[in-house]
């Protein structure tokens, strides 16, 4: 196709909408990856007209973060504006969250921010249940006709090239699918806005900029990136963090996902790498001297490991950075098979190509294939090729013949590498992260670019074969995998509840969940793994987040596989349903173990003298802070920085006390009694910050003295 190139979101917008005649669907990326000003321009333009509809299909729509409260924004404005700069909030999910969306509009996702969308009616009802890689699909069976999404892009003598930088995970796959419509001479859109803020990734997110039909260089599409802030790492979060790190395998493949658990996780790999022997203890002190499992590990990597998420997150950066994520995988399914036996190594010897022809690899005489795959994966200089039916090796010509010693040792003098090239060690679909992650990809350099690859979500999520890799491939990619996601409640069957309530509400979605779980299930050395905290305060009262049965699952019982908790990890596989039970029971907070076991007796699932071991029976969060509490230094509450200043944290703690207080009556009496009666000593900074070194007012007097009193 011939592609139109733009100065102007308006120009584009205008052209788009003269040529297609009537609706417009658009299909727009999940997060980062969203190009808002095309969207906020598109969405004026159909608001204002209210005639013709637009039908919006996304999934995880960001804006910057809101205060609720005078005292909040006092705190939050300062932090929004140095953090999310000029980032251009999306003018539909405003309007969607203001209930004031035109009803000429409707916005379907496919994953909602998580739990902020609970109360609002529309979003609930055009939430679209789909596995993330039935996304695409699922977009264009519902008649996508203008795909639009924010790419990078790099010009030079070599010409126009275009990245899909942060999203690689659905563009390709609906270009796909919407051909045969274009084919019948429907007019369809794909649409890049460019951003120089995004990092340009390589690999198989840098596509021929002919696939787009308009690609747009406004100023305006050029903002700061939406950034994911560093959250809280706590006790809780580092035990399960800790225990996890046991189940991931050196030479193995590694998923984690955002937030506080992916980088407890994360940590504690780093601290097992470079730490080793206070993580050894602390996973003795952890486990109060159980023995590990055969296939739980707490040694330093010698192999390394590999990452494949759908997700490329902030943790896997620190990952690579530590020096535990370098094993790298090859795009060629025997290849990969020699290296997992340990036939082969990256270091590329005569020996090699012994070894490549022995296993058919490679034949002799050399052909053009043969030399191609031997350039191609560095076991070959680049200036080797096959011409004439001989090998070349620039204006040096070897013969082809392997049997043929003279030709052997050409070929060793003049065309053998030194180790094998094009190696991925991390494979993401999507990537979304705090500032200096953007920063540390736009910084590398290319050969450590070139280790990353953002690829398709049909790639990466389960094993079916694709664009990029067939089912052998990935299986041999993909050794001893640990795919870590998280979930909210666990049933004592063994089901998982990460996504809704069993009232029908959406809290997230199902994302790719279950196809990393399936995924686990297939690979014979693979393994599921889901974290949870063990239990939640609703109204001052512990609830267990393990329970008997639940009104809605997101992973059926039979793709039960590792749970972990703080209070430790419950094997579920191939167990029957008491043992699930007895397993379950040992990871649950104590508290509420007593009624879960007397439930299962109830049900006739549990023997009625079944005793719960004494050794499970401390799970309380006393007990394990206390097991914690020699490590408090090399357990940090950030381990990997935060965007908050050392007084933003110390005025969000004040902050959060005074919340909580306000939540509950007779603590909001108490806190108002001692801000009024007891003088406080404040930092002068903080008042500054806060805006709060001068009262004009009754009303910022009280915010004053309510601050100052949670301190």
């Amino acid at each position: 196709m011939s592609t139109n190139r733009y100065s102007s979101i308006t120009q584009a917008v205008s052209h788009i909408l003269n040529e297609i005649d009537g609706d417009i669907t658009l299909g727009v990326p999940l997060g980062l990856g969203k190009p808002n000003p095309l969207v906020n321009e598109l969405y004026r333009r159909l608001k204002a007209d209210g005639k013709r509809r637009l039908n919006i299909y996304t999934a995880l729509s960001l804006n910057k973060p809101t205060a609720h409260s005078d005292l909040e924004a006092r705190f939050l404005n300062p932090f929004v504006e140095r953090v999310f700069g000029d980032y251009p909030d999306l003018d539909y999910l405003n309007d969607l969250r203001d209930g004031t969306l035109p009803p000429n509009i409707t916005v379907n996702e496919f994953f909602l921010k998580s739990g902020d969308w609970l109360a609002n009616t529309v979003a609930q009802q055009n939430y679209i249940n789909s596995n993330y890689t039935h996304i695409a699909r699922d977009m264009a069976h519902n008649g996508v006709n203008v795909v639009a999404q924010a790419v990078a892009m790099r010009e030079d003598e070599a010409g126009l090239r275009i990245s899909l930088a942060c999203n690689s995970d659905v563009t390709m796959d609906m270009i796909d699918l919407l051909q045969p419509r274009r084919d019948a001479g429907e007019k369809i859109f794909t649409v890049g806005l460019v951003n120089h803020n995004l990092p340009y990734m390589v690999n198989d997110a840098e596509i021929s900029p002919d696939l787009f039909d308009i690609i747009i260089d406004d100023p305006a599409g050029t903002h700061t990136l939406f950034s994911t802030p560093n959250m809280k790492v706590t006790q809780t979060d580092y035990a399960i963090g800790l225990h996890t790190s046991t189940l991931v395998q050196d030479g193995g493949t590694l998923q984690i996902g955002i937030g506080s658990l992916g980088d407890a996780i994360a940590h504690s790999l780093i601290m097992r790498q470079h730490d080793n022997s206070n993580y050894t203890t602390l996973i003795r002190r952890l486990n109060q001297g159980v023995p590990l499992k055969p296939d739980q590990e707490t040694t330093p990597f010698v192999k390394g490991l590999y990452g494949c998420s759908e997700m490329f997150v902030n943790g896997f950066l620190k990952l690579m950075q530590a020096g535990i994520i370098r094993k790298p995988v090859y795009g060629h399914a025997g290849l990969q098979t020699l290296l997992n036996k340990g036939l082969l190594t990256d270091k590329v010897t005569p020996h090699t190509l012994r070894i490549l022809r022995e296993h058919g690899l490679i034949a002799s005489p050399l052909d053009g294939d043969d030399i191609s795959f031997l350039v191609r994966f560095g076991i070959f200089h680049e200036d080797c090729t096959f011409e004439d039916g001989q090998l070349h090796a620039g204006e040096t010509v070897i013969g082809n013949d392997l049997d043929d010693s003279d030709v052997l040792q050409g070929i060793i003098a003049h065309c053998l590498g030194q180790q094998l090239t094009g190696g991925v060690i991390m494979h993401g679909g999507f990537f979304l992260g705090p500032r200096d992650f953007y920063d540390t990809l736009r910084g590398m350099s290319e050969p450590e670019r070139e280790r990353i690859c953002m690829s398709s979500i049909t790639f990466i999520n389960h094993l079916y074969g694709d664009r990029y890799g067939d089912e052998k491939l990935k299986r041999a990619q993909r050794a001893k995998a640990r795919f870590i996601n998280t979930c909210m409640m666990t049933t004592l069957a063994g089901a998982h509840v990460s996504d809704g309530l069993e009232n029908g509400k959406v809290v997230s979605g199902v994302g790719g969940q279950y196809n990393f779980v399936a995924q686990a299930h297939e690979l014979p050395d693979g393994r599921s793994v889901l974290m949870m905290r063990s239990h939640r305060m609703v109204d001052g009262e512990v609830k267990s987040n393990i329970v008997t049965h639940y009104g809605h699952i997101t992973i059926p019982r039979h793709l039960r596989d590792i749970l972990v908790t703080e209070y430790g990890i419950a094997d579920l596989r191939a167990k029957n349903d008491s043992d699930i039970i007895k397993a379950l029971l040992n990871v649950t907070d104590s508290r509420c173990q007593d009624e879960l076991r007397e439930w299962a007796v109830a049900q006739g699932k549990l023997s009625a003298d079944y005793i719960i071991p004494k050794i499970y029976r401390d799970n309380t969060p006393e007990s394990l802070a206390a097991r914690l509490e020699p490590f408090q230094a090399s357990l940090p509450a950030f381990p990997f920085g935060t965007d908050f200043t050392k007084d933003e944290l110390a005025i969000v703690k004040a902050l959060m006390a005074l919340k909580a207080s306000t939540e509950n009556p007779l603590n909001l009496v108490k806190s108002v009694i001692n801000s009024v009666f007891k003088d406080h000593e404040v930092p002068q900074r903080y008042l500054e910050r806060m805006g709060l070194e001068e009262t004009h007012s009754l009303k910022e007097r009280v915010m004053r003295r309510l601050f100052m009193g949670n301190f």
